[in-house]
């Protein structure tokens, strides 16, 4: 569809003028979710949210304070994971303040004692076994 086209239909589906600044490509992807929102309904109540929490977690400025984040808590306190490394068991212990005892140190995320016990990245939920591929946590 030719630009002024695009245009055209902006000005049906917003009632107003496209930003001049807008070219083809920005156009489309635009009327696109304009087409998809009138058809199937905006973002839900939970993301509208969010992105509230989020826009006034910016205005620090004003004296306002973004809230804490909530940690999820993996494991109860006590829980002990084991996992065979190359030849080697690795036993973990969960800490009562969400952070875990492995090798005599503590570390605050399975991640980090993942990345401990094998050099590299891993994430811990999944190096442990409590997440699958493709399961994450969010």
């Amino acid at each position: 569809m030719p630009v002024g086209d695009l245009r055209d239909k902006w000005l049906a589906l917003y009632g107003a003028e496209p930003p001049a600044a807008y070219g083809k490509a920005q156009l489309v992807r635009r009327l696109a979710w304009r087409v998809q929102e009138l058809r199937y309904g905006g973002l839900s109540d939970m993301a509208r949210r969010r992105l509230r929490e989020i826009a006034d977690g910016d205005e620090l400025a004003s004296g306002k304070q973004r809230p804490p984040r909530r940690k999820r808590r993996l494991l109860a306190p006590g829980t002990r994971l084991v996992r065979h490394w190359h030849g080697v068991e690795h036993v973990v212990i969960a800490a009562a303040d969400g952070g875990f005892e492995w090798n005599g140190t503590r570390c605050r995320t399975l991640t980090a004692v993942a990345k401990a016990i094998t050099g590299q990245h891993w994430s811990g939920p999944r190096f442990f076994g409590l997440v699958g591929p493709g399961k994450e946590r969010s």
